[in-house]
């Protein structure tokens, strides 16, 4: 091959992912305005809604609060390794709540959360529509945006920072059992540098990351369901799909939110 030719391959390749990038783009915010407005466009599925409530968040709790719980406690034990070293002992507290509250509890929450919910609603959606139920839905005159996205995409976005919530007390009080029962500190004064240090801003940051990461969550597991085809292989492979996607936009989203509230 000669140089025209692989400069014109290259230019080939380049242009065929622009394209590709350009189709993808499209087709998930065309899916995701049609999901967004069965949000607010009657009529309101009320059962649906309560389902996704209960699923979403409520039956999440247990696998948020066993990863808060051991992942405040593993951070105090690698704060007071650090800071021993400078005979800084005292920040633990202050460095182990803000850690949780700002970035783990946020990012971690919904990565679990990610991993239970974005499946499922994936591998639900998606064997409906290679059992052709959701033609069935269409042809009841029932609009599946409005039926199957829009009571997930609403309950995952109101109910992760609720999640989140829970997740940042646990996480925080599983770096209190760390430091007073096994380091030794006092339980009064952890609490005050605690609650002392941490600001408002730092708590409502990490809720509106949860939100953002709730949407994320509900809209790759209905996106990829939706999208799915070729039998139980294809609602395999939304399911991966769904899971590695909204884990990578959590991680994206996490950074862009960061700097936008702290930079």
């Amino acid at each position: 091959m000669g140089i025209l030719e692989l400069f014109y391959a290259t230019l080939a390749a380049i242009g065929g992912f622009v394209l590709r990038f350009c189709r993808l783009t499209g087709r998930v915010s065309f899916f995701t305005s049609r999901s967004v407005l069965g949000i607010f466009k009657p009529p309101y599925y009320w059962a649906q809604i309560k389902r996704q409530f209960l699923d979403i968040g409520y039956y999440s709790l247990p696998v948020v609060g066993l990863t808060a719980i051991f992942v405040g406690a593993a951070l105090a034990l690698q704060s007071y390794s650090g800071f021993s070293r400078f005979s800084a002992e005292s920040s633990i507290p202050m460095v182990t709540a803000l850690a949780i509250v700002r970035e783990l509890g946020p990012v971690l929450g919904s990565l679990m959360v990610a991993g239970r919910v974005s499946a499922s609603i994936a591998a639900e959606i998606g064997t409906m529509r290679v059992t052709e139920q959701i033609y069935a839905l269409q042809t009841l005159s029932t609009s599946p945006f409005q039926y199957l996205m829009a009571p997930r995409i609403l309950a995952a976005t109101l109910m992760m920072p609720v999640l989140v919530g829970v997740a940042d007390i646990i996480g925080i009080y599983g770096g209190y059992l760390v430091c007073t029962l096994k380091l030794g500190f006092n339980p009064g004064a952890y609490l005050n540098n605690t609650f002392n240090f941490i600001q408002v801003m730092d708590v409502v940051s990490g809720l509106i990351k949860a939100a953002v990461f709730g949407f994320i969550i509900a809209l790759m597991g209905c996106y990829h369901g939706y999208h799915s085809r070729g039998g139980a292989a294809g609602v395999g492979a939304a399911t991966t799909y769904a899971v590695v996607s909204s884990s990578i936009l959590i991680l994206l989203f996490n950074y862009i939110l960061t700097e936008a509230f702290f930079i």
